[in-house]
């Protein structure tokens, strides 16, 4: 005769067997992780023997020695960390894409793991990506830049604590690229909850920059003013139309990071998620209204002094 009490325990613990087995959120961020892999390794093949023109050269008295500048001359060879922060965030090189392209594969290693004793220089990332003209390469490399570019993007939505937060990462991909559009796009495609916690916990670090009506990152290289005000708007509607509809869970406070930038905090008393959409109306302008007239003194009375 079969126990009734052993039969549910079986089936329950089937069903939860069985349940986890199809949970998305595992899956989708192992594979995030694959693609991130497969992404460096494959800048790691197309940039292999890739070096900085035979003729580039850079100053001794405020970027480095002869003998640092000649090892971008040489092919294959890892840079210290110090001397590979030098390189990438030099604003004056003669071919700014052909030093970007000898350091690629190293950089990107270093950017996926937070860029280490140099994190405070995040914000700089994608302004000199820009610099380098990646998209005008050729087109197997420019396909390489790319696809690490989304496949990071992709890894860090979908990763709790990543080594380079969210609010850090979006403004590095969008300034890249010279456009945002393509990068909330993934994001809203991803229906996670880790990607939904990482929406939430940016609108609260960018919540006062936008109720300000400002980009909540500088800017100076990229775009032009009219150009960021349109990255602004754009990214003040989208995160005002999503961000109420994503659900968001209690969670405790991430590591410690340097950042480029310190966090923005919300004003006691006023709500969250309260982003503006539109810039409100101006009030109308024009000449100033002329005085009232005073009244006339009843007969047998002096006027009153001015």
């Amino acid at each position: 005769m079969t126990d009734p009490e052993h039969d549910h325990t079986h089936d329950h613990t089937h069903d939860h067997t069985h349940d986890h087995a199809h949970d998305p959120a595992p899956s989708a961020a192992a594979a995030a992780r694959v693609r991130l892999d497969r992404a460096l390794a494959h800048l790691a093949v197309t940039f292999r023997g890739m070096t900085a023109r035979a003729d580039e050269g850079q100053c001794d008295c405020h970027w480095g020695t002869a003998e640092e500048l000649a090892l971008l001359k040489l092919p294959g060879t890892d840079l210290d960390p110090d001397l590979l922060h030098r390189t990438w965030s030099a604003p004056d090189w003669s071919d700014h894409g052909a030093v970007l392209r000898r350091v690629l594969p190293q950089f990107a290693r270093e950017l996926t793991d937070g860029l280490g004793a140099h994190a405070w220089a995040i914000g700089q990332v994608g302004t000199q990506l820009y610099r380098g003209e990646w998209q005008q390469w050729p087109a197997p490399q420019s396909a390489a830049v790319r696809e690490f570019l989304h496949a990071w993007w992709a890894h860090t939505l979908l990763t709790p604590d990543p080594a380079v937060p969210v609010h850090e990462l979006l403004p590095l991909c969008a300034e890249a690229s010279g456009t945002i559009g393509p990068w909330l796009a993934v994001w809203e495609d991803l229906r996670h909850p880790v990607a939904d916690q990482h929406l939430a916990d940016t609108v609260d670090a960018w919540e006062r920059d936008l109720l300000c009506y400002a980009l909540p990152w500088s800017t100076w290289f990229v775009w032009s003013d009219e150009e960021t005000e349109a990255v602004r708007a754009e990214l003040t509607d989208w995160l005002a139309a999503r961000a109420p509809a994503r659900p968001r869970r209690p969670r405790k406070n991430p590591p410690h990071r340097a950042a480029a930038r310190p966090p923005r905090r919300r004003p006691l008393g006023r709500p969250a998620l309260a982003v503006p959409v539109t810039r409100p109306t101006e009030p109308a302008t024009g000449p100033p209204a002329a005085p009232a007239a005073r009244p006339s003194p009843a007969p047998g009375r002096r006027a009153a002094p001015d």
